[in-house]
């Protein structure tokens, strides 16, 4: 048996209420990764027959391979596959129209993947492939959230019809406000009319009626009248207004029309929607890759500004899960009031939520949601509490033996963070510390239905010198501040009992994080920073290993 090791360095882009989905080219995305495995499989067999090659981008050095017979079969196999991909991703676009077309970049997509990879033109990409040291292949695989059929050009043309259409309605409803405003004008003018007709007969029949107060009153009638003119010119105005919508919508009708012909015979929509399950599967594909190390962290996204300067925020950290409620705890003591939205999206209009009132306040931030229960600390305690959302019930509550509370060791901030809950990969754990360790973090594994410490870890790095901690496929990593200019600063391993000093920076926008969770699930760090709610993409550097016959 060979040994055939791939390192991947991922970069996995979520989102945030409504719009993560990975690039819209499936068939050529996977002929891309089957490209890069080929590459390097014939890195190695070029060196095999004496040809050379080049290492690639990433500055590795070749590797003289020693490739036997059914690992020159994977490579024949592997490039005849990237050929057919290659050939059906070029192929298969024409015969549905989507070739030719062009990137339309914006929003929140662009931001989450320039801040990672600039420049990227291509969707999920092998941004290099060379062999490494040890017959490795070292590919880097980009995953951006933006949709390919935003690319489209009729894509583009629907939404400004769209946009079209919604201006004409817009224009439309102040039309109908003013009509109905100018309608009411001409009703009293209506009646002021037949007064000052009524008066003016009476007056022309009999001039001696008219006396110096009637008169007055006759002026008075008229100086009204003349007032009401400029509704006469407003009514000119929105006639002329009435017939440029009605040639608006005429125009907007033949773009329609050209749009249904244009598209022809097959059905869009369905085709879209077919892409879109084929993104999904690819994202679904590309997040079982596994654990790995982290390696950078993307530029922020602010979600929501909402709540207090301090405070907590966060989804179902289970996986897998489909439960896509987002819950929100302002404040860091004696709360007991939790926020649950439906949906993401819901959360960030501040809409269609309940509350939960706890039997028990909190303290800190450290709340964690795992399998449909909060964990939380109890207030000047150190109790652990698992809430269960659905039952609204306490399940279980078990002390945390010998860990500091009420402030006693805090975060950097302060604000009773001395118990940190949170969730990865792996499971539930705790972080915090005890008088007999003199302060410094201490990492403990919880068993998630009875709170039962399972094993823990002395890391030797003091809690009050950490801004914020979380954990990432069983490693605890550690910000050096809560403040402008954080990072992350310690990072110690659970698995080998070892640690190490990173230089991870981060931007930290408002300047103030008092809650800092990674969520296994999306992929995705969320903080609560000075009142508002941030998102962060990962980077993590994972090794997958395939053996060959």
């Amino acid at each position: 048996m060979h040994l055939l090791s791939a390192m991947f360095l991922l970069v996995m882009s979520a989102v945030t209420s409504c719009q993560v989905s990975a690039s819209g080219e499936p068939l050529k995305h996977i002929g891309w990764l089957i490209h890069c495995l080929s590459d390097c499989t014939q890195l190695g067999l070029g060196k095999k027959k004496g040809l050379g090659r080049a290492a690639g981008t990433s500055g590795a050095h070749p590797h003289e391979a020693n490739m036997s017979v059914p690992m020159l079969k994977i490579g024949a196999v592997l490039s005849t596959m990237a050929m057919v991909t290659n050939w059906m991703s070029q192929t298969l676009p024409s015969l549905v129209g989507l070739n030719g077309t062009a990137i339309s970049r914006g929003g929140t997509s662009e931001r989450i993947v320039s801040g990672l990879f600039p420049s990227l033109e291509e969707g999920w990409q092998i941004y290099s492939s060379t062999q490494g040291t040890g017959g490795k292949c070292i590919c880097t695989v980009v995953a951006p959230a933006q949709n390919t059929c935003n690319r489209d050009p009729r894509s583009r043309q629907l939404r400004q019809l769209m946009e079209k259409v919604q201006n004409v309605s817009q224009s439309i409803e102040v039309l109908d406000l003013r009509t109905n405003r100018d309608l009411q004008y001409v009703r009293e003018t209506e009646g002021l009319m037949k007064v000052v007709d009524g008066r003016l007969k009476v007056a022309s029949d009999n001039p001696r009626s008219l006396n110096p107060k009637g008169f007055q009153d006759l002026k008075d009638k008229m100086s009204e009248l003349l007032r009401r003119l400029p509704v006469l010119d407003q009514y000119k105005s929105d006639t002329k207004m009435i017939l440029l919508l009605r040639e608006e919508v005429r125009n907007l009708s033949l773009v329609l029309m050209a749009i249904q012909e244009e598209m022809g015979a097959y059905d869009y929509e369905e085709l879209r929607q077919r892409v879109l399950l084929l993104e999904t599967r690819l994202h679904s594909c590309m997040q079982k890759l596994g654990c790995g190390k982290l390696t950078g962290v993307s530029n922020p996204i602010t979600v929501r500004a909402s709540g207090s300067r301090f405070g907590s925020w966060m989804t179902d950290t289970m996986i897998p899960s489909s439960d896509n409620r987002v819950w929100s705890m302002d404040g860091y003591f004696k709360g007991r009031r939790v926020q649950e939205y439906r949906t993401m999206s819901d959360f960030m209009k501040g809409q269609n939520f309940v509350q939960h009132l706890l039997p028990h306040p909190w303290a800190g931030t450290g709340h964690v949601v795992y399998n449909g229960s909060l964990y939380y600390n109890k207030y000047q305690s150190n109790i652990i509490i698992k809430y269960h959302f659905r039952s609204r019930s306490v399940l279980v509550q078990r002390s945390l033996s010998g860990a500091g509370y009420n402030n006693t060791f805090p975060y950097s901030w302060g604000g009773s963070s001395d118990i940190d809950l949170m969730a990865d990969e792996k499971g539930l754990w705790a972080v915090y510390t005890t008088i007999p360790k003199a302060g410094n973090i201490v990492i403990g594994r919880l068993e998630p239905q009875t709170l039962e410490v399972l094993q823990t870890w002395d890391t030797g790095f003091p809690k009050r010198s950490a801004g914020e901690s979380f954990m990432i496929c069983s490693t605890l990593y550690v910000t050096n501040s809560h403040l402008a200019g954080a990072k992350i600063y310690f990072a110690y391993y659970t698995n080998t009992s070892t640690y190490e000093y990173t230089d991870i920076p981060f931007h930290n926008q408002y300047s103030h994080i008092s809650m800092m969770d990674y969520n296994p699930r999306e992929r995705v760090l969320y903080t609560w920073n000075n009142g508002h709610q941030v998102l962060y993409n990962v980077t993590l550097f994972q090794v997958i290993k395939t053996s060959g016959d």
